[in-house]
């Protein structure tokens, strides 16, 4: 059989709850509305998740190897909650560049799964991420300074009221940068436990 060529762009995450990624999806629509004029990339509902790894372009002949590295990091955990909340920009001062939500992990484990995860792509010949893990939902990207600070501070009076989401897998998705916006496509699920 033939080795598979070309790259796919591919990251693992964990995905939210419909309803969860509806009420992400209400408050970004509030924000767009209170100030239509800020240039910003919004996330669109069916993309909102939470990056645990982003590889990039990977080649296809290692997809399979990378599905069963992260079946390897999954097997190590049981489902676990986590709460979606709080507002935030990147940076925390100066001039906002992402409006994210946060995510807390009240049982302590997600840091573990990344730590995980990181170390069995890195066994398996991945590069490890260099920069810090702050677990969060990218709800936008702003492309122009002109009103991001006014909607960063709006985004923050608003708040996002706290959700619970109950975890018991992680995924690897192929994404493609298309005209319309990225699309996401699972490959493989990797169940905890």
């Amino acid at each position: 059989m033939k080795e598979p060529t070309g790259h796919w762009r591919v990251f693992i995450a964990i995905e939210l709850p419909s309803a969860v990624r509806k009420s992400l999806s209400d408050h970004i629509q509030r924000l767009r509305d209170a100030l239509p004029d800020v240039h910003a990339s919004w996330s669109r509902e069916e993309n909102l998740h939470l990056t645990l790894k982003f590889l990039g372009n990977t080649p296809v002949a290692k997809i399979e190897a990378l599905s069963q590295t992260a079946q390897r990091a999954a097997g190590r955990f049981q489902p676990f909650d986590l709460i979606v909340g709080r507002c935030g920009a990147f940076p925390p001062r100066g001039q906002p560049r992402v409006l994210w939500i946060g995510i807390d992990d009240p049982a302590g484990v997600l840091a573990g799964l990344h730590r995980a995860l990181e170390d069995e792509c890195a066994t398996a010949g991945f590069a490890r991420e260099q920069r810090p893990f702050h677990p969060h939902l990218t709800i936008t990207r702003l492309r122009k300074p002109q009103g991001s600070r006014r909607l960063a501070e709006l985004h923050g009076e608003m708040g996002f009221t706290n959700q619970q989401v109950s975890v018991a897998e992680m995924v690897l998705f192929r994404s493609e940068l298309l005209s319309e916006g990225s699309r996401h496509t699972a490959i493989s699920r990797h169940r905890f436990g």
